[in-house]
């Protein structure tokens, strides 16, 4: 028993709007502040993007088939590197900061006795 798929345009539309629908959904219910940390911690999906855009391209036998699998490892590579940049800047917000340390006066208050 064999299966046989035809990846016709229609089918690949209908996938492509039901996992945009459901990915609107899920994003659309996590709250703001969760938002960033979830997003930052999912870069490896940006890494599957980079690697089905190079399997596009090393099988790309038109011009427009290379022109797609080259825009698709670029988007995929940048979004990659974007998202480990908002991780690290994230990140650093919650680094403690080295400052040196201040000389044992620099507090010191002068007290003002009262003469009587």
């Amino acid at each position: 028993m064999t299966f046989d798929i035809a990846m016709t345009g229609f089918v690949a539309l209908y996938i492509f709007m039901l996992a945009a629908f459901a990915g609107w959904v899920i994003i659309g219910n996590v709250p703001a502040i969760l938002h960033t940390p979830l997003m930052s911690g999912s870069n490896f999906v940006h890494g599957i993007v980079v690697v089905g855009g190079l399997y596009a391209l090393f099988n790309a036998s038109t011009p427009l088939e290379q022109a797609i699998g080259f825009f698709a490892v670029l988007l995929g590579a940048g979004n990659a590197a974007g998202g480990y940049a908002v991780t690290d800047r994230m990140l650093a917000m919650f680094k403690t900061s080295e400052t040196k340390p201040k000389a044992a006066h620099a507090h010191a208050r002068v007290h003002h006795l009262k003469k009587s």
